[in-house]
């Protein structure tokens, strides 16, 4: 087997037809960083290699599936990154380089020819939502959330699934509000395959990964392609593309910068809890002037 830093594969036990990708930093809920995308990619590489292999599900290790981007690496810190740029221009093609090879290692879940299942515990959030949106299938825990809660400010989601999962007006909903949504709302509305209760959310996506792993895998293969050309047709592509430059645009701007500025003054917790409270986001000038005052406290 394979062997990762933030994430294992392997064969099922019982069912070697699936492998199981298990997203593993339960200390820090599955954060996503620098390493994970690519990782994700080796991982879904390793399994589309193996014969035996045909369908491929998603977990995360610990109290969830994946919490996001481990934001105390981006966001309180004062280090310099293509991500989050201190230094004056900011330099957005830096920037989107970094962001689409995440987007595009994300993404392998979407291109495997083997089908793709994400089982959601926890919460699947910000950038944890990419990663499930991206899998081919959903299956949550009644009381499991997704959510991509930085559309409030400081993100946009790069791989521009919401729109195709959920069509335009609940998509809207969503990056409008930054809301979390349970697992019972998302089956509702179609996002979700299944929502079931926690103790049963193992052995209902073994259930439906073992239903699919008994037709040929050429034929699984023919199926996803058809109705992957259906998205990529509608434009996904360019969604995708548009979607990772607003991306670095939401973190640079001033209310982006006003949102980093506070992360590193009152802390990240404290930054998020008025993001997420419904305040209003200090924006344009006041954002600016927030940044400034902020900025002569550090250096007195």
């Amino acid at each position: 087997m394979p062997s990762f830093s933030t994430l294992t594969i392997e064969q099922d036990a019982r069912s070697p037809r699936i492998a199981r990708l298990l997203l593993n930093r339960p200390e820090r809920l599955n954060a996503i960083n620098e390493e994970m995308p690519r990782e994700i990619r080796a991982a879904v590489e390793w399994a589309n290699a193996q014969a035996e292999v045909h369908v491929i599900v998603v977990e995360g290790a610990g109290k969830g599936f994946c919490g996001g981007y481990d934001l105390g690496l981006y966001a309180e810190q004062d280090r310099d990154h293509p991500c989050q740029q201190e230094r004056y221009p900011w330099d957005p093609m830096v920037d989107y380089a970094q962001m689409k090879r995440f987007t595009e290692d994300f993404m392998s879940l979407w291109r495997s020819a083997k089908p793709t299942i994400a089982k959601v515990h926890g919460a699947a959030a910000a950038g944890g939502s990419d990663i499930a949106l991206c899998c081919d299938l959903l299956v949550m825990a009644d009381d499991a959330r997704i959510g991509y809660m930085p559309t409030r400010v400081w993100g946009c989601p790069t791989t521009a699934m919401w729109t195709f999962r959920l069509g335009p007006v609940r998509a809207k909903q969503m990056m409008f509000t930054g809301d979390l949504i349970d697992g019972r709302q998302a089956a509702e509305w179609g996002l979700a395959n299944f929502s079931v209760p926690g103790a049963e959310l193992d052995a209902r996506t073994l259930e439906l990964a073992e239903r699919i792993a008994g037709v040929p895998s050429s034929h699984l293969a023919m199926h996803k392609m058809v109705v992957n050309q259906v998205m990529l047709t509608m434009g996904l592509e360019q969604a995708q593309t548009m979607a990772t430059v607003f991306d670095g645009i939401t973190r640079h701007n001033p209310e982006g910068l006003w949102f980093r500025r506070f992360a590193q003054e009152a802390g990240f917790k404290a930054a998020v809890a008025w993001r997420d409270s419904g305040r209003p986001i200090p924006e344009g000038d006041e954002a600016r002037a927030l940044i400034e005052e902020m900025e002569r406290k550090k250096q007195r």
